[in-house]
């Protein structure tokens, strides 16, 4: 069975890894034949956030591998141990925390960097051809580390604010709607637009279904 690396960031969508799309990207993974294990950085989020109210909450702290867990069940280890080595693929979900905690996209943009153990990851997945998948945001990630190799990625539509930010990095921003995948065969890298798009789990399922299916082509 493939082994494949999942990279969260927290439990919920304003402060950490959003939940639909991590959730469905294991699902597949299950149904696909593959086995998966979730990977986190340690550390405080970003902020802690009120999903109900879409707030931050001044003064509380929770750690991204401890919250995480929660999505992965327990299965999970520090982001820090990850080694391509050990791993036949590597999917990100988005969610606006990875734009936060993975990255620091939300406020720099195209100038923004990946987290280091993050970025020496996803170069190394690149340099021995391993599949690289990214939902929602978090083509920004890989276009942030990859840039330089012109990877064709999706945000969903390519004239708005975050596309053209990442576009910045030397990523080519491909138009792509919520139910469709962008696959470089080239570098074997295939995004979705998940909840950049939306406007619902059922929706958003059908874009994560084929980009796990992808990716898991890749390793037949």
């Amino acid at each position: 069975m493939p082994l494949v690396g999942v990279v969260l960031c927290g439990c919920g969508r304003f402060d950490g890894s959003e939940i639909h799309e991590s959730v469905l990207t294991l699902l597949h993974l299950d149904r696909g034949g593959a086995e998966w294990i979730a990977f986190a950085p340690e550390g405080p989020q970003w902020a802690v956030c009120d999903h109900r109210a879409g707030s931050t909450l001044p003064g509380e702290r929770r750690d991204m591998l401890a919250e995480s867990a929660r999505i992965a069940r327990g299965r999970i280890r520090p982001l820090a141990e990850a080694r391509a080595a050990d791993l036949d693929a590597l999917i990100l979900p988005g969610g606006s925390g990875a734009a936060r905690n993975l990255c620091d996209f939300a406020e720099r943009g195209g100038e923004g960097s990946v987290r280091e153990d993050l970025a020496a990851l996803l170069r190394a997945m690149h340099a021995a051809r391993k599949p690289i998948g990214a939902i929602c945001i978090a083509p920004a990630i890989v276009a942030l580390a990859l840039g330089a190799h012109a990877p064709r990625l999706t945000l969903g539509p390519s004239d708005r604010g975050p596309a053209l930010e990442a576009a910045r990095t030397g990523a080519v921003l491909v138009p792509c709607s919520v139910d469709e995948i962008v696959v470089d065969e080239e570098q074997h890298i295939v995004s979705t637009p998940a909840y950049v798009l939306g406007p619902g789990i059922a929706d958003v399922d059908v874009g994560i279904g084929k980009l796990v299916a992808q990716v898991l082509a890749w390793l037949r």
